[in-house]
């Protein structure tokens, strides 16, 4: 697991040398993900629920269907995410995975 000090200083470091070096191009924008590591989906949710209660922001419904349990918030267009993949979606994302280089095209 990464150090929260390391991680912090790595994002200012970076922000000083982008400032320092205008003719390098920059994306759009940046998202820092955050995956709760639990065993069950109730525990996922329930530390999502808690980033959320932190941040002052609601869970997106958008994503449930997908099977992300997810919220966030932006400065400017800089974005911090905490998403739960719930069992479902990682149960579809493994049979999938599953076949993965078994079919040759011809």
């Amino acid at each position: 697991m990464i150090n929260r000090t390391a991680l912090i200083t790595g994002l200012r470091d970076l922000a000083a040398f982008l400032e320092a070096n205008p003719d390098l191009p920059v994306p759009r924008g940046a998202t820092v993900h955050h995956f709760p590591r639990r065993v069950n989906d109730v525990d996922l949710c329930a530390e999502v629920d808690q980033i959320a209660a932190h941040l002052g922001t609601v869970v997106d419904a958008e994503e449930i269907p997908h099977g992300h349990y997810s919220t966030s918030i932006h400065f400017g267009p800089v974005e911090y995410k905490a998403v739960a993949i719930l069992s479902d979606a990682r149960a579809r994302y493994a049979a999938h995975d599953s076949y993965h280089g078994c079919i040759q095209p011809e």
